[in-house]
C-alpha cells in the first residue's frame, strides 16, 4: 500500500509504527534509557546506554531473545571487572563483544582485558531517533555512535544505525568502525547473537550451511551430533561451544536461520564473511540458563591471546575503517521455514 492510501485509513501512523525514546525507572535497569520500536506486529529495543545493541526482540507478541537471570540492568560497576562481567551480561537479541577483547578475560603485558571487552557497555552519543518517509517506505531508524578510547592508547569509534520498515519482518543493523588514531589499532569484533524461549525450545532446529564442526574444548567434544538440535532443559547441563566453518553464496554472505517448527516461526541472519570469518556456536541447554548464541566475529573464540600467541591479531589502520551489515529476518509459515532449509542445502552445495 502506498503512502497516500496508507494515510486515508489511519489517523496516527503510531497505530502502527512508532519510534520512541524510554528511560526505565526500577530495579537495576533504573535510568537506563532506550528506544522502544513498533513495526506492526514486530517490536524491539535498542538500548541507548549499551552500545546501541537491541534487547527485546518480538514477533506477535511472541519472544525470541533470551534474557538472562539478572534481567534488564543499566551500567555496573562491575561490568567490565575479570570473570565478574558474567553478572552484566544480560543477553538480549545481540550484545556487542570487543573492540580490544572477546571472549574471556585475560591480562597481557600487564594490561587487564575484561570478558567481551568494554563496547557493550558504553553508551551512545549523538544519537538520532526518527521515523520518516522515504517515498512509499516508512522507515524507522536510530543512530548513534561508541567511541573506545584511552590516554594514550586507541581511539576507535563504532557507528551504529538499526532501522526497520513499515510492512517488512526485518531489522539491518549497520556498523561502520574506524581508527582515528595515528597508530595501527588491534580490533577485535563479535555479535553476541542470543535466542531464547518460546522461539527456543526442544526440537528447535539450527540450520545453515556449515562444512566443518569443531568443539572448542573437551566438555563439548563428544556433542557434535546434536549441534543443530535444542534439547529439553536440564539441570546443571554445562554449556558447549561449537566453531563452524561456515559456506557462502556468490556475494560473500552467509545465512543462519533458527527454526520453530512447532511454532511455525524462526529467525534469519544474514551477514558478510568479509569481515566476519569466523562463526561460533554457543548452545546452553542447562535449566535457567537455556539459550543458544550465534556469534559472526573477526576472531577465533580463545580470544586475545591466542591471537598474540599466533600473530594473527586483526589490525586497523590509522583512519581505515571497515563496515559491517547484518540483517535479522522473521520467517513464518511451514513454507518459509521449508525453504530456509532448502536455502541452507543448495548453499553447502555450491
Amino acid at each position: 500500500m502506498d503512502r497516500e492510501q496508507l494515510l486515508r485509513r489511519v489517523g496516527s501512523l503510531q497505530q502502527l509504527a512508532y519510534i520512541r525514546p524510554v528511560t526505565f525507572e526500577e530495579g537495576r535497569a533504573k535510568g537506563l534509557r532506550a528506544y522502544e520500536v513498533k513495526n506492526g506486529p514486530l517490536s524491539y529495543r535498542v538500548l541507548a546506554d549499551k552500545c546501541l545493541d537491541v534487547e527485546e526482540f518480538c514477533y506477535k507478541g511472541v519472544n525470541l531473545n533470551f534474557l538472562s537471570k539478572p534481567g534488564l540492568q543499566g551500567r555496573n560497576h562491575y561490568d567490565t571487572h575479570g570473570d565478574e562481567a558474567l553478572r552484566s551480561i544480560m543477553g538480549g537479541l545481540f550484545f556487542t563483544a570487543g573492540l580490544e577483547n572477546i571472549c574471556a578475560p585475560c591480562t597481557l603485558n600487564g594490561k587487564d582485558y575484561p570478558m567481551h571487552g568494554r563496547i557493550r557497555t558504553t553508551p551512545a552519543e549523538h544519537i538520532s531517533a526518527d521515523g520518516v518517509w522515504e517515498g512509499d517506505q516508512y522507515v524507522l531508524r536510530c543512530s548513534g555512535e561508541m567511541r573506545e578510547a584511552e590516554l594514550f592508547g586507541e581511539n576507535l569509534i563504532l557507528r551504529r544505525t538499526v532501522e526497520t520498515r513499515l510492512g517488512e519482518r526485518k531489522i539491518t543493523v549497520t556498523d561502520t568502525i574506524e581508527n582515528q588514531g595515528y597508530r595501527s589499532e588491534p580490533l577485535m569484533l563479535l555479535y553476541h547473537i542470543n535466542l531464547g524461549y518460546p522461539l527456543l525450545d526442544e526440537g528447535t532446529e539450527l540450520v545453515m550451511a556449515t562444512r566443518k564442526v569443531t568443539p572448542r574444548d573437551e566438555t563439548t567434544a563428544g556433542h557434535e551430533d546434536r549441534w543443530n538440535l535444542m534439547d529439553a532443559p536440564k539441570d546443571n547441563e554445562p554449556e558447549y561451544v561449537f566453531i563452524h566453518d561456515l559456506a557462502a553464496d556468490e556475494k560473500g554472505n552467509s545465512q543462519v536461520f533458527v527454526l520453530n517448527d512447532k511454532l511455525g516461526l524462526g529467525v534469519k541472519l544474514e551477514f558478510a564473511r568479509k569481515n566476519l570469518p569466523y562463526f561460533m556456536e554457543w548452545k546452553s541447554t542447562a535449566s535457567g540458563d537455556y539459550v543458544l548464541g550465534l556469534e559472526p566475529s573477526n576472531s577465533c573464540v580463545y580470544g586475545r591471546p591466542r591471537h598474540e600467541a599466533e600473530g594473527t591479531l586483526h589490525h586497523l589502520a590509522p583512519f581505515a575503517s571497515e563496515t559491517n551489515v547484518l540483517t535479522f529476518s522473521i520467517l513464518e509459515g511451514a513454507e518459509e521455514l521449508a525453504a530456509a532449509r532448502e536455502q541452507a542445502a543448495a548453499l553447502l552445495k555450491r
